[in-house]
């Protein structure tokens, strides 16, 4: 789809793309594009983003390129024990990411991608539940992109969490965004992207199962 509102952002150095391309996740190149397009239309000097779901680091290497490439901050969330989908048994099991105590761990291969990228003075890693973060932030954000637990309760903790956060002007970015429930789960289209917009958040961009949302200034 045409970038429409959206600033094209230049491709990543040959390093940080092979870097991306390489780390296990979940991102389409379409999309990922997309992403730091929306990224490189957002944020700001001395700005801020959030993204929320670290997982080994895919998407933060993209729009940690962006906040560096204009000077802002990247602060990527995740409790690095996995989202339910990811859980043993079921469908994105990965028994790579299990760590020496049976649990999901991801935090040490995010760890690697950013320092691989070189991107650990531009990404600050939190390793938390997104609720319990968004409880005590203060500080607006150009761009907050959501991409966590596709449950309907996490999905809707995130949106009423972060939403809030987003400076007008800014945008709200969702992934696996479905209105088609055979494409794939509803939690971020029913719990995400249908609140936004009836919050005022007007859709400048579809991408795949990517949605950039901007909060009128």
């Amino acid at each position: 789809m045409p970038l429409g509102r959206l600033t094209s952002a230049p491709p990543l150095p040959a390093e940080r793309a092979r870097v991306a391309d390489e780390v296990r996740g979940f991102l389409p190149g379409a999309e990922a594009d997309a992403l730091r397009s929306a990224a490189a239309t957002y944020l700001r000097p001395g700005g801020v983003a959030v993204e929320i779901g670290s997982y080994c680091g895919k998407s933060a290497v993209h729009l940690g390129h962006e906040a560096e490439r204009v000077g802002a901050r990247l602060v990527t969330i995740d409790h690095h024990r996995g989202s339910e989908e990811q859980q043993a048994g079921w469908e994105y099991h990965d028994a790579s990411l299990v760590g020496p105590d049976g649990r999901m761990e991801t935090l040490p291969f995010l760890r690697e991608t950013l320092a691989l990228a070189d991107l650990e003075g531009t990404v600050d890693v939190v390793a938390a539940r997104s609720p319990h973060v968004a409880s005590w932030w203060s500080t607006p954000l150009d761009l907050v992109f959501v991409d966590g637990g596709h449950t309907d309760e996490h999905a809707t903790a995130d949106y009423a969490g972060w939403a809030p956060h987003v400076r007008p002007g800014g945008a709200l970015v969702v992934h696996d965004v479905f209105p088609d429930p055979a494409d794939g789960g509803q939690a971020p289209y029913q719990c995400l992207y249908l609140p936004a917009l009836a919050d005022g958040f007007v859709e400048v961009h579809a991408e795949g199962s990517l949605r950039v949302l901007e909060r009128p200034a």
